[in-house]
């Protein structure tokens, strides 16, 4: 790689790593008391696509290890936010589904986030906004596509 093109990549790279850390941080001070992140996510990424989804499917969705899910969804379970159930067709699976405290709690946390986002957006402009959005999305699927083996 030619060093303008490193330092372009470390450059973008330094910059997205920097605005995770900062809307993590700010979503967590203004999410609802005992939610995570990972947890919104889950509840929101559910109530977005509506229906089911299992474990596995949640997992790869997130990039996280089926372990790391199987935690977050257990947390969500005990507090009532989403039910899970076997799969009718294939027993050693499960199907999660939201409950309706789960999009009450979603709905809550939406609420609290929106104040943050809107100012944000204000600040950017709708226009800077909604055009960064295909880049982002771009990024992120270059970042999740399977790398060709040699």
């Amino acid at each position: 790689m030619s060093t303008d093109k490193n330092a372009l990549a470390i450059s973008l790279f330094s910059e997205v790593l920097a605005a995770d850390q900062m809307v993590r941080n700010r979503l967590s001070r203004v999410l609802p008391k005992g939610m995570e992140i990972s947890h919104f996510s889950v509840l929101n990424h559910l109530a977005w696509h509506e229906g089911e989804r299992s474990p596995a499917q949640l997992a790869e969705t997130f990039n996280v290890t089926r372990g790391a899910m199987t935690n977050t969804l257990n947390r969500l379970e005990w507090a009532g936010y989403i039910h899970i159930r076997p799969d009718w067709d294939d027993a050693r699976r499960k199907m999660v589904a939201i409950s309706p405290a789960g999009m009450r709690a979603r709905d809550q946390a939406l609420s609290s986030i929106a104040p943050m986002v809107g100012e944000v957006i204000d600040k950017l402009g709708e226009d800077r906004v909604r055009s960064t959005l295909p880049i982002l999305r771009q990024l992120r699927d270059q970042l999740s596509s399977k790398p060709k083996p040699d």
